[in-house]
């Protein structure tokens, strides 16, 4: 059995740790805002994670469909559309989410192929 004061110590220094990676972003802001490399950062990280996690999904996704991938290149298209011509994302995303679940769940594309 475990030493209740090891365990402790243990968890402490758990909680330490953890604390200090939370608070560290926001201890080096004022260095991390004037930094150029950061700065080029955040205009292009966001846009490369979310396409990069779209893809994967994508083919993830495309892969298990025996229809194939229409109903993912729908809900992209449809998604890319109403961003281009909207500019607003969660009507955006919303959309395209319920169409991409409209199309797998009533086999619309099974006909088709």
């Amino acid at each position: 059995m475990i030493d209740t004061s090891y365990a402790l110590s243990v968890m402490a220094a758990m909680a330490a740790i953890t604390f200090g990676l939370r608070a560290l972003p926001f201890l080096a802001a004022r260095f991390l805002q004037s930094h150029r490399l950061v700065q080029q950062l955040g205009r292009f990280l966001p846009l490369a994670i979310m396409t990069l996690l779209l893809l994967h999904t994508l083919v993830g996704s495309a892969r298990q469909n025996p229809s194939g991938p229409w109903a993912e290149l729908a809900a992209v298209l449809i998604v890319i559309v109403l961003q281009w011509w909207r500019r607003h994302a969660l009507l955006s995303i919303l959309t395209g989410t319920a169409l991409y679940v409209l199309l797998r769940n009533t086999g619309l594309f099974k006909l088709v192929t």
